[in-house]
């Protein structure tokens, strides 16, 4: 809390004056400025005073349309809603909610009418109500008895059957009241094995936001390593109860600590993998609202950060068993990809730098612009080396040796070889490599300069290779501190038009940002 402008005589009456404002609707940033609060003080103390954490105390439940207008599914791997969505009683009142756009395309996209969704963080249930629209049946519960009773809220509205003749399987469809109750989603053993269509959920970020009041076994008081644990635990129980074949979708974000990133969402793609799960997709959430003008984007550039503007979804599949033996690696051709050095083209002249951790650049221009933004933001004027991985096959580059002077400010890499779907034991060689290549010349660059790959996702036999999570898997040096998790996005001038099959098409990038530390991980 800091100095309050409005005087009270005690902690009570100060927090009793909030309450009333938030009662009468008040924003909180009114508010903050009138009383001198922070916002985190004032979202803890709406969480204990109603034991849930809400953003406003009243939110019309009436419903005006139970679809969204003019509604498509999504058919690449980059998911952007500028409105969060307000048809049926969705509302942005439960903080940390996500928009009903997600379990929609979920849902559509992996289940049919009359299967069962599983969301076992419901909150004030999103994927409940969405689930109730789109004919399916669902399991949701919440450790927050709060939760649920807004959950129920917001279930409690009546449908017609005509209302959702959109659906392609008209003859199947009915409307399935979900099953909502207090539970704890690292205990499922209400849940028979291989039970479960769909599992569509949005666990809390680690300790980011807190979702109850101080309440036992709530996973958004623990800490990430804690955290990490516990949703062990939680896709151990997902792998029993989904169907051999099916899907897992579970949205998740980062963090920061000390002006650097912890890749939370990485990590728990690791989780759900150890536990058995295969990745069928890796989709980029880009959030919207972020304020990239003015005071933050002077200070993005004075501090060198940038505002976390995207989210993961990573949709699991338990594998259907027994594997089949259909599947096999292609020729061994470790000698096709080979590091190369080469000066990228650079455009001359940017109005800005970007802000935010996802760049969307132009087609026409779009390596230069990369180029650009990387090399301005972390050469710091102090030279750079860069390193291209090739498919040598097509001789777009033969390999020449530079000078090496030490004193560089950013080594950056890059790898345009992967767009072009290689083999497993490309993928391999190419992480050996780079991980050969930064031990090399990492002691060329000084201490506080970065480096910086560029990296992308593909997909292998049906599952994507998750080529940033892996990156980040084997750069464990002690001098190295991952600073940005960038996705970089191609914007093209004629959208392709896409038609909808099983596999979503890759359309972004990662620009990993690692610091050269100054000295020992606790300064």
């Amino acid at each position: 809390m800091v100095n309050q402008k409005v005087s009270f005589k005690t902690e009570r009456e100060l927090q009793e004056a909030i309450l009333q404002e938030k009662a009468k609707g008040t924003p909180d940033l009114e508010i903050g400025q009138k009383y001198g609060v922070t916002f985190r003080y004032i979202e803890r103390l709406i969480t204990r005073s109603q034991g849930v954490n809400i953003s406003a105390f009243k939110v019309s439940k009436k419903v005006k349309k139970v679809q969204p207008k003019d509604f498509k599914e999504e058919q690449t791997t980059v998911w952007s809603f500028k409105q969060r969505g307000n048809w049926a009683t969705h509302s942005g009142e439960y903080r940390g909610n996500w928009s009903p756009y997600i379990p929609r395309n979920v849902i559509l996209k992996y289940s049919k009418p009359g299967e069962l969704v599983l969301d076992y963080f419901c909150g004030a249930g999103t994927t409940a109500v969405e689930s109730k629209l789109l004919g399916r049946r669902c399991i949701a519960f919440d450790i927050n008895d709060k939760a649920i009773e807004l959950a129920k809220r917001n279930v409690n509205f009546s449908v017609e059957l005509q209302q959702l003749t959109f659906i392609d399987e008209k003859s199947y469809l009915k409307v399935c009241e979900p099953e909502l109750s207090v539970g704890d989603a690292r205990d499922l053993s209400f849940l028979q094995d291989n039970s479960v269509d769909l599992i569509c959920a949005h666990p809390p970020y680690a300790n980011i936001i807190h979702y109850t009041d101080s309440q036992e076994g709530d996973l958004s008081f623990f800490d990430i390593d804690e955290f990490l644990k516990e949703m062990a635990k939680v896709a151990k129980e997902s792998f029993r109860v989904l169907k051999p074949g099916r899907q897992c979708a579970i949205l998740i974000g980062d963090t920061r600590r000390k002006k650097h990133v912890i890749p939370l969402g990485f990590k728990l793609i690791d989780v759900y993998l150890n536990a058995g799960f295969k990745l069928r997709e890796l989709v980029i959430k880009r959030q919207h609202n972020c304020k990239t003008t003015g005071f933050w984007y002077a200070n993005s550039i004075k501090y060198n950060f940038l505002l976390l503007a995207h989210e993961y979804l990573p949709i699991f599949e338990k594998p259907k068993l027994p594997v089949s033996l259909g599947v096999r690696e292609r020729v061994t051709d470790y000698g096709l990809v080979v590091p190369t050095l080469e000066k990228p083209p650079i455009k001359r002249k940017l109005d800005e730098l970007e802000t935010t951790t996802v760049w969307i650049l132009q087609e026409k221009d779009f390596e230069e612009r990369l180029n650009k933004n990387v090399i301005d933001r972390y050469s710091n004027g102090r030279g750079y080396l860069t390193t291209t991985f090739v498919s040598h096959s097509k001789n777009e580059t033969n390999f020449t040796e530079r000078n090496r002077q030490k004193g560089k400010g950013l080594l950056f890499i890059k790898s345009p070889f992967l767009s072009n779907n290689p083999s497993r034991s490309n993928i391999e060689h190419y992480l050996k490599e780079t991980k050969e290549i930064v031990n090399r010349e990492l002691p060329n660059i000084n201490k506080g300069g970065f480096l910086a790959i560029q990296t992308q996702d593909v997909r292998t036999d049906g599952y994507v290779e998750p080529m940033a999570k892996r990156v980040v898997n084997i750069l464990t040096l002690d001098n190295l501190w991952l600073k940005e998790i960038v996705v970089v996005i191609q914007e093209k001038r004629d959208p392709e038009i896409q038609t909808l099959n099983d596999y979503l098409k890759i359309s972004h990038q990662y620009l990993l940002v690692y610091e050269k530390r100054k000295g020992n991980k606790n300064e």
